[in-house]
């Protein structure tokens, strides 16, 4: 390996780099920060790059973006994929330039490159990728993520994000490209030659047609949308114009925006965190919301993937829904609705809801609930894309029939805890603008019913429990933080404890070595999901613990939950395992 002075000199002499990145790097003074810049390359994972602007080799800029351009298009041109690559962005620092450097890279080596227009949420673009029947689509965005970060993801033929086999055989192209092997037409060249298109409307009109085809109460939404208050922020984000357009389409005329958080700005001036995850991201938008008496509070992170959501209750006061509960009751609502309209399989164990091993066992309870059939994955919607693309292969091996036997199963929702759900399958990822447009016309429906989305809320934890969850995550900073937590996720496979605080643990998934040990008689069973480094313990009186290090940022993840005779109880019950669990990574 390198010594990061090396690659640092390399970089200030190489005719590969340009002017005003050699004068950035000029002018540092830290040692430190040139060691943080240098002393690795900008891992492309399985999701692809996510990392902080800057120059050096372990940052996020025009190099280390164009190496992952030319790594992508060598491997669509090794296995000989046809179609093109759809490539979108957000409203990030940088998010535009890194869009358009794609496209002519793309280009330059002989692949179609269809660029938008302008920027565009995530679920466009894996909408856009099987709708122009692309080989590969390409977002620029960093997601949630802070101001200084940026991100490049990739997705494939099906619009998922690559999972394996692709996702390792990409990498390995992308490891193998130098900088100076990277090749770049000009915008105009790359036009001129046909292999660059611009595209926009078009492929915004057929998705909304999708989104708005999955509508299943039109009555209510005909007698109460109009009435309906929504105050919206997308962030300075990519939902501004979609979500606001699909609202009005569907009947929604009295929709609000945030005003300092509407336009695009990657600085993200009013927020700490551009995060619907984060309270503080909705100050301004709940006092919008109480100055005109709004019924329903929507954020849209950068992207335009993930929804957070404020309800207004009886009394006038804004309850929050974590991504758990907004997901559970969307999913609700589409159950209920579909079983009204006679629109559930027949079989109803051939429907499916499909969720993730972190998000909350209250999705087991409603499926028990509609006699369904509740399907995990690991973390990542990648994976909840990836099984609808595996029920629709085995529903056309089972001559296009429904049978949730053989894996064809027909997908009726997908959530996760990190605010983020599809309300059907015209899309692979996560879609906010849809959610959005699902909690609206949800609003409407139990409206109707004389109910607010709070009391449609706690009507469904009096029928199936009361289940609370949180999340926390503990940074591992600098040269050594990867290393560091690989040793702590090694030290708790060897050491299972027994304990988290006060609540006994009762078996350990560790679905690195495939592996389920219940630790009360020493059992072991396999697990069928892929090979992650991800332990789950499973704790006494139903409670869990999930610890994974993050694939994006140097962080441990910890997430947990319980289920409760109360709401109290539930919560209590979670605050115990987590205070037991970071304990335990703090140790």
């Amino acid at each position: 390996m390198k010594h990061y002075r090396e690659e640092y000199e390399r970089w200030l002499s190489s005719a590969a780099f340009d002017e005003d990145t050699k004068r950035e790097l000029s002018s540092l003074t830290d040692e430190k920060d040139i060691e943080d810049r240098f002393y690795c390359d900008l891992a492309f994972g399985t999701g692809g790059l996510r990392g902080v602007l800057g120059a050096g080799s372990n940052r996020m800029n025009r190099y280390t973006v164009g190496k992952a351009s030319q790594g992508l298009a060598d491997f669509l041109r090794a296995e000989e994929r046809e179609g093109g690559v759809v490539i979108a962005y957000d409203s990030r620092r940088c998010s535009e330039e890194f869009a358009h450097d794609t496209a002519c890279i793309i280009a330059a080596n002989g692949v179609k490159a269809y660029l938008f227009e302008s920027l565009r949420p995530t679920p466009v673009l894996s909408f856009a990728v099987r709708y122009l029947k692309a080989a590969a689509g390409v977002v620029i965005t960093a997601s949630h993520n802070p101001p200084q970060y940026n991100g490049y993801k990739v997705y494939f033929s099906d619009g998922c994000q690559i999972v394996p086999p692709y996702d390792k055989r990409i990498i390995s192209r992308v490891n193998a490209v130098s900088y100076e092997d990277v090749k770049r037409l000009s915008e105009e060249e790359a036009k001129r030659s046909g292999l660059l298109e611009i595209i926009g409307k078009e492929v915004d009109d057929a998705y909304l047609a999708a989104v708005k085809s999955l509508v299943l109460s039109p009555d209510a939404l005909a007698k109460e949308a109009k009435n309906l208050k929504i105050v919206y922020t997308p962030l300075n984000g990519t939902g501004n114009v979609l979500v606001r357009r699909a609202l009005k389409e569907l009947g929604f005329a009295q929709v609000t925006v945030v005003p300092e958080q509407e336009l695009p700005d990657g600085d993200f001036p009013t927020l700490r965190t551009p995060n619907p995850e984060d309270p503080a991201a909705f100050t301004l938008a709940l006092k919008l919301a109480k100055e005109q008496d709004a019924d329903l509070v929507l954020a849209t992170d950068p992207d335009a993937d993930r929804l957070g959501v404020y309800a207004k209750d009886r009394e006038g006061n804004y309850r929050a829904f974590t991504g758990n509960m907004s997901g559970i009751l969307i999913a609700e609502y589409l159950l209920r609705r579909k079983r009204e309209l006679g629109l559930l399989p027949a079989n109803a164990k051939d429907g499916v809801l499909v969720t993730t091993i972190v998000s909350t066992d209250m999705a087991k309870a409603l499926a028990n609930d509609y006699n369904i059939t509740e399907l995990e994955t690991l973390t990542g919607f990648k994976y909840i894309g990836e099984s609808i693309r595996r029920f629709e292969e085995a529903k056309a091996a089972n001559g296009g029939k429904t049978d949730g036997t053989k894996g064809a199963y027909e997908y009726l929702f997908g959530f996760e805890e990190s605010y983020g759900c599809l309300t059907g399958t015209y899309a692979r990822d996560k879609d906010a603008v849809s959610a959005a447009c699902a909690l609206a016309e949800a609003a409407c429906y139990y409206k109707t019913k004389g109910l607010t989305l709070p009391e449609a809320m706690d009507e469904l934890y009096r029928r199936l429990g009361w289940f609370e969850e949180g999340q926390k995550s503990l940074s591992f900073t600098g040269a050594d933080g990867a290393e560091r937590m690989k040793a702590r996720m090694q030290q708790l496979r060897e050491n299972a404890p027994e304990l988290l605080g006060s609540v006994r643990v009762v078996a350990v998934r560790d679905y690195q070595t495939s592996a389920r040990r219940d630790l009360l008689t020493g059992e072991e069973q396999p697990l069928t999901l892929p090979k992650s480094n991800v332990l789950y313990f499973e704790l006494e009186g139903g409670g869990w613990c999930c610890i994974r290090p993050s694939g994006t940022e140097p962080k441990m993840k910890l997430y947990f939950g319980a289920k409760g005779n109360s709401p109290e109880a539930a919560k209590n019950h979670t605050e115990e395992i987590m205070r037991g669990a970071s304990a335990l990574l703090q140790a």
